[in-house]
């Protein structure tokens, strides 16, 4: 579908159809499982603090319903398309199902930068998207979630917005919001404390004691910046981060507290004092034992993917990893790759428990909250291991055969209507 064209869509399809043939589907039944079953795209006109309109454009993707309602994030980026929010939303697919979640995938997203815009105009826009939505969405039908750009603000406007419609509160509506309007404690860092809970399982798996490894993390937002203290807390010492402004390093290990700070004060951690300079194409390559790649799409590349000098890599971003490079990665077996569709699983597993707990009325502790998260990446990832060493396939591979299966099992016992 030439409506979905872009490097990471296509990309995603490349990953579906090498665990598509891996599984022997028949021709007949890839597309129910590939193609987006809706999309939309809408205009967002809204007032700028000047007094001046602009029309932005915003995209939702719901990938199937086959399982339950859709479910995932929106993200506010420049560089959003309807390809990549598509992308997106098959990836989400995967997770949930690998997962066991009653969901199926989507994604959403609102083309502009939301650093250069105020927070009356964020207000604005995010209002007018949920607007614009609320024939598509429900607590049965779609569920979003914060994602890049985004955050519970924004999904407190969003929740407001369609309770007004609805004529009372809807917390169900999104996941994600802040604890006072419903969230579940525990959502901000899920994703986080998910990575960091699956690098020290890996570490288990290959023999590393990881109470004396280092780590790299690129991209220092909220997922990467959670995963560091969490690695850090099992003994892991931090020694080069990095976002879109740059990077920083010290062999001996970053303060992250110290870090922390200095993020705060300067919306970067580029200058900090503490470290040197560093690339984020430099960081990937450093040697280290732990690479958790945070940030955007197709960053592990066939360029790279060679020089890379971890032993573990743990995707922290969607789709960090192209296929080009995983045939690369599959010739080096001294790398344990602990795919996306896992990895940053947690999110959307805590966000399955702020929408239970919004449906019953009824919350739970954070120390229930991360039982049951980890008890759930514990699954996964087990299954994960074992399906690779017994086929002698990728975990990548292992991970999608295990999503794409549950899904293509789901549509075969429910049948195509008419």
């Amino acid at each position: 579908m030439e409506i979905y064209d872009h490097p990471t869509f296509r990309m995603a399809c490349r990953q579906f159809d090498l665990a598509a043939d891996h599984l022997e589907l028949a021709e007949s039944d890839r597309g129910r499982l590939k193609w987006p079953k809706r999309s939309l795209t809408v205009a967002l006109p809204i007032h700028r603090d000047d007094g001046s309109t602009e029309v932005f454009t915003g995209y939702r993707v719901q990938h199937h319903l086959t399982l339950g309602p859709t479910k995932g994030g929106l993200r506010y980026h420049p560089d959003v398309t309807l390809g990549e929010v598509a992308a997106l939303a098959m990836w989400m697919s995967w997770k949930c199902a690998l997962c066991g979640l009653p969901y199926g995938g989507a994604k959403g997203g609102v083309t502009c930068d939301p650093t250069q815009m105020s927070r009356t105009e964020l207000e604005r826009l995010t209002r007018r998207y949920t607007q614009e939505m609320i024939p598509f969405i429900g607590p049965q039908v779609d569920v979003m979630a914060p994602d890049l750009g985004t955050n519970e603000q924004v999904m407190a406007w969003m929740m407001d917005t369609y309770s007004v419609h609805a004529g009372h509160s809807v917390p169900s509506i999104v996941t994600g919001k802040p604890v006072g309007l419903g969230g579940s404690v525990g959502r901000r860092e899920a994703t986080g404390r998910g990575v960091g809970y699956l690098i020290n399982r890996a570490t288990d798996t290959i023999g590393l004691d990881i109470s004396g490894a280092t780590a790299a993390v690129q991209g220092y937002g909220n997922v990467g910046s959670v995963a560091a203290l969490s690695l850090a807390r099992y003994g892991v010492r931090i020694i080069a981060v990095s976002d879109a402004r740059g990077g920083v390093f010290n062999r001996n290990g970053l303060n992250l507290w110290e870090l922390d700070k200095h993020v705060a004060a300067h919306r970067t951690v580029a200058g900090f004092p503490e470290g040197e300079p560093i690339t984020n194409d430099e960081l990937l390559t450093m040697k280290c034992d732990i690479l958790v790649p945070a940030a955007l799409e197709r960053q592990i590349t066939e360029t790279n993917a060679g020089k890379l000098q971890c032993r573990i890599l743990a995707e922290a971003a969607n789709g960090p990893t192209t296929p080009e490079a995983d045939v690369i990665l599959e010739q080096r077996p001294e790398i344990f790759v602990i795919p996306d569709v896992i990895c940053n699983a947690g999110g959307v597993v805590v966000s399955y428990f702020e929408w239970v707990q919004d449906l019953q009325s009824f919350f739970w502790s954070e120390t229930e909250v991360t039982d049951k998260l980890f008890r759930i990446l514990e699954n996964a990832f087990g299954r994960i291991v074992a399906l690779s060493r017994k086929e002698k396939i990728s975990t990548r591979m292992a991970a999608l055969t295990l999503g794409i299966k549950r899904v293509y099992e789901a549509k075969r016992l429910r049948g195509l209507f008419p």
